[in-house]
């Protein structure tokens, strides 16, 4: 890519993609220990117990068995959708939660749900009251959000150049705003969720091109979150920002780094993705699964470390486009 020409002076070329990506995978296959957390985490789902909600469940699956179709709805519809339902819950792991979002340790098998192993049919938890049920499920939540802090802020310790080690978080700071950031996305979603929701039903309720326009809109809106929803955490384990900050500041650079930090994006998750279905391939109950595990959890990792390599590339470089439009034009403003 060519220097970029701001008045008389010319400056770097903004970061690309590809090199970004050379780099994160180097940086993991030359400290290979880094993959040891998605690792262990994909084992526990796989090999482990397994905390089940199939009790707790079972009367509201019977009740659904008992409806009467309705208009437009068929028999064989409410079939289908029964035994989606119950499938569901027959798989369904409490530990799944234990991946988390927006910060959180990748995993293969929180999407797979496996219902065996090469070991046999696992040892099986019922959770059989709701109160246990919410009381878990935020335990594990908050315990993701600890253990995703921990394991980002070990991803980028090792791949941030010694000239930056300084700007790396400790350990327990990664932890608490990795929790503080992981809350302000969620009062952010709930805030724009429910009343979104609310909305598009309306939409339904009075037209029904209008519902699928207000859907469409609503889609477009989910699009646009969800670079900057890759990006904020970064600042509290690259600059060592607070969660609120580094909020803010992921959406500044999302904003002066289109298209860019778009495509970035879109290529973490086409790889990600993509390579998630090769893993997936071999049956649960076969060790042969073990080699899927080990590939999802290096690409990962190393699609992480590309996207802190990323992150503070973009950021340097951004900062030096400011300072010579400063530079070349003092009166204004950047």
């Amino acid at each position: 890519m060519l220097p970029t020409r701001i008045g008389a002076q010319a400056v770097p070329p903004p970061p690309g993609v590809i090199g970004s990506l050379r780099t994160g995978f180097d940086a993991v296959a030359g400290h290979i220990g880094l993959i040891f957390a998605p690792l262990a985490l994909d084992l526990l789902l796989w090999l482990g117990p397994r905390l089940s909600i199939r009790t707790l469940m079972q009367p509201v699956l019977d009740e659904m068995s008992r409806l009467t179709p309705t208009a437009g709805i068929t028999a064989n519809d409410m079939a289908g959708v029964l035994e989606m339902y119950s499938g569901f819950v027959a798989r369904f792991n409490l530990l799944a939660v234990l991946r988390t979002l927006p910060v959180g340790i990748t995993s293969l098998m929180s999407g797979l749900l496996p219902e065996f192993s090469p070991l046999g049919a696992p040892s099986v938890v019922q959770i059989e009251r709701v109160g246990q049920l919410v009381g878990l499920f935020l335990v594990f939540t908050v315990l993701g959000w600890m253990l995703g802090g921990l394991f980002y802020q070990r991803v980028a310790a090792l791949v941030m150049p010694k000239s930056a080690s300084g700007t790396i978080p400790s350990p327990g700071r990664a932890v608490t705003q990795t929790v503080l950031h992981s809350l302000i996305w969620i009062v952010l979603l709930w805030s724009i969720g429910l009343p979104g929701l609310f909305i598009v039903f309306l939409g339904f309720s009075i037209n029904m091109v209008l519902g699928q326009g207000l859907l469409l809109f609503a889609a477009f809106v989910a699009l646009w979150l969800f670079v900057p929803l890759f990006i904020t955490p970064h600042g509290i384990f690259v600059r060592k920002q607070n969660a609120f900050t580094s909020f803010l500041g992921g959406f500044r650079l999302t904003r002066l780094s289109l298209p860019s930090s778009s495509l970035f994006v879109l290529s973490v998750i086409l790889v990600g993705a993509g390579l998630n279905m090769l893993w997936s391939v071999p049956a649960e109950d076969s060790w042969i699964a073990l080699v899927g595990i080990l590939g999802h959890a290096f690409i990962t990792t190393a699609l992480l470390a590309s996207s802190f390599v990323y992150y503070q590339d973009m950021s340097v470089w951004l900062q030096a486009v400011i300072e010579q439009l400063r530079s070349e034009f003092p009166a204004q403003k950047a």
